[in-house]
């Protein structure tokens, strides 16, 4: 459970084919798009302002950079942007290689001074039509001395002090499920550890001003009687479901499935120019739920769940 609380504070997964790092701090490098960049004038004033903890890195699509005249003069290429390849078309059209461009060899830090390149590729093999196949081309934080991934999603950034916070109101959340004494003394610990964990918690939680109870509700959190719920169906949750593994259906078992039927559940869903990774926007749902919601949130997700039933002509009139 400590561990899972722990994990909070960490980015999703990304594979290879990403450019993001695969679960690092929240508080990690953020890789900025170069449109969302233009679009919200907040997003370059935090970023200028070095209040991302690592530094920043703004990837621009060649489709921008090689059309383009205007490019914000505060982004200088190599230093604080890098252009994105995703298309074989602009590999293609635009060859780095060309340009004496070369593939970044460390991270950004803040203030960042010089990523020791100017782009970075993640574009995926293909076949034509005649069945002629091209390699994929990743380069850029692959691995080796740069590590793999350039940095992390803008929307899932926290700074320090927030990731703390968040860990302890959520492990608050978590003793207030009717069986979590119960659950964790079946689970090994004995009644005073049970005591203290609570005890300390609740004194962390209590002098971080993290205990508004109407705001738990408000964000549908923890009901009016005090008991953690699942933010989309409103069932209370038990505390079981933190330690006990997704059942998996017959035939299509995997040894190492590490997930449970509770998971980290934002409220307001993570989108660009938001950090929604805070205080009361984040609880404890049901798997099955989180997955449903997605990134779509929860009334959109409610609203299309009330189509569906009208369609299906099970909605009370």
């Amino acid at each position: 459970m400590d561990r899972k609380i722990y994990k909070t504070g960490q980015t999703r997964g990304a594979d290879d084919s990403q450019i993001y790092q695969n679960r690092v701090g929240r508080n990690s490098v953020v890789l900025i798009p170069y449109r969302e960049w233009l679009m919200h004038e907040e997003i370059p004033t935090k970023a200028l302002n070095n209040e991302f903890e690592k530094g920043y890195v703004v990837l621009i699509d060649p489709a921008d950079y090689f059309s383009h005249d205007d490019i914000d003069s505060r982004l200088i290429l190599g230093r604080n942007m890098l252009v994105f390849y995703q298309l074989r078309s602009d590999w293609e059209n635009n060859n780095p290689v060309q340009y004496g461009w070369q593939e970044p060899i460390i991270r950004a830090e803040n203030p960042i001074i010089n990523l020791g390149g100017q782009y970075v590729a993640r574009i995926a093999a293909t076949t034509a039509i005649d069945g002629t196949r091209s390699a994929k081309i990743y380069k850029g934080y692959t691995g080796g001395s740069a590590g793999k991934g350039a940095g992390i999603r803008l929307y899932e950034y926290a700074d320090t002090e927030t990731i703390k916070s968040v860990r302890v109101q959520l492990e608050f959340i978590f003793w207030k499920t009717r069986d979590a004494g119960e659950v964790m003394r079946a689970a090994g610990m004995t009644d005073l550890d049970i005591q203290k964990r609570r005890e300390w918690n609740s004194t962390a939680a209590i002098s971080q001003n993290l205990v508004d109870e109407l705001k738990f509700q408000e964000a549908r959190i923890i009901n009016e009687h005090g008991i953690t719920t699942c933010p989309l169906c409103l069932e209370e949750i038990s505390a079981s479901g933190f330690i006990t593994r997704m059942a998996q259906a017959e035939g299509r078992e995997v040894h190492d499935l590490t997930i449970t039927e509770n998971n980290l559940f934002h409220i307001r869903e993570l989108q660009f120019n938001e950090y929604n990774h805070k205080l009361y926007n984040l609880g404890w749902g049901h798997h099955h739920c989180n997955v449903v919601v997605k990134d779509a949130g929860i009334f959109e997700t409610l609203n299309w769940m009330r189509l569906v039933l009208a369609n299906n002509n099970m909605l009370n009139s």
